[in-house]
């Protein structure tokens, strides 16, 4: 049987190992998969032959995504920070897609204040999106993955996991903790068939990032990275593609930085 795009580790007569980084045959679930990162992500994994569930709050953009990717997707409305939605939500993927094979937490929130205005309710919300979404996405799929032996889970970090950003008490909080749970996931449950690791991207070009860092404060802060710029949504697309693939195998509980070099300094 050709295995070239399964995804499959496969060791060829030199022991080289099968780096088509195909997913052929496998079943993702991307949150916040309307728009922006999550968006390049679904699109690269179906690209590579996945099947992808779209999951968002937004339900009418997730619809609008899984069309416009085609019959390989589906799209599915969920809450990430309440535990009935992802419950249902899940359910509804195992129902339609019979498994998953990787799971892409991606939805998040950013809330911007000093430290010292920020209000308790953008703090909760930013808590319950980016870090409890997480974790509720991460132990509902799970279960299935654990049941079924294997499976990736990737969590959509940030550089200011690492480093401190001003104006990003929660936001660099929530990343932090998500970094956090993704080490204690992979050390629970790789034995058990299951990877579990983190990106960190840079500021992202999506259509928020550019408003967002628009003018002289995004140039202050291109002037930080090494690289000059900022990073491409195809490009943390990439890395997601590379933690899903077989061609990661050996990889479990790493946050794997996309920031240009931002966080060597």
């Amino acid at each position: 049987m050709d295995r070239s795009n399964t995804g499959e580790a496969k060791v060829s007569d030199k022991g080289a190992f099968d780096l088509s980084f195909g997913l052929g045959g496998k079943t993702a679930v991307v949150t916040g998969g309307a728009s922006g990162i999550g968006a390049a992500i679904a699109s690269t994994f179906v690209a590579k032959g996945a099947r992808v569930g779209i999951v968002d709050v937004n339900s009418e953009g997730a619809m609008k995504m899984a069309e416009a990717l085609g019959p390989a997707c589906a799209a599915f409305a969920c809450n990430v920070s309440a535990q009935q939605s992802v419950t249902a939500c899940v359910d509804e993927v195992i129902s339609r897609f019979g498994r998953v094979d990787v799971l892409v937490n991606n939805a998040g929130v950013v809330m911007l204040g000093s430290a010292e205005e920020l209000g308790v309710e953008a703090w909760e919300a930013t808590m319950s999106v980016n870090l409890l979404g997480t974790f509720l996405m991460s132990q509902a799929v799970g279960r299935h993955m654990l049941e079924a032996g294997k499976g990736k889970i990737i969590n959509i970090a940030s550089q200011a996991a690492s480093v401190a950003l001003r104006g990003h008490a929660a936001y660099c909080a929530s990343k932090a903790g998500v970094l956090g749970l993704t080490r204690v996931l992979a050390y629970e449950w790789a034995g058990r068939g299951v990877n579990v690791n983190a990106i960190s991207p840079t500021v992202v070009m999506t259509d928020l990032g550019r408003k967002a860092w628009e003018g002289p404060r995004g140039e202050e802060m291109k002037a930080l990275i090494p690289t000059g710029r900022f990073a491409e949504p195809e490009e943390i697309a990439a890395a997601a593609l590379f933690l899903a693939s077989a061609a990661s195998d050996m990889i479990n509980g790493a946050d794997l930085l996309v920031d240009g070099g931002y966080t060597i300094q």
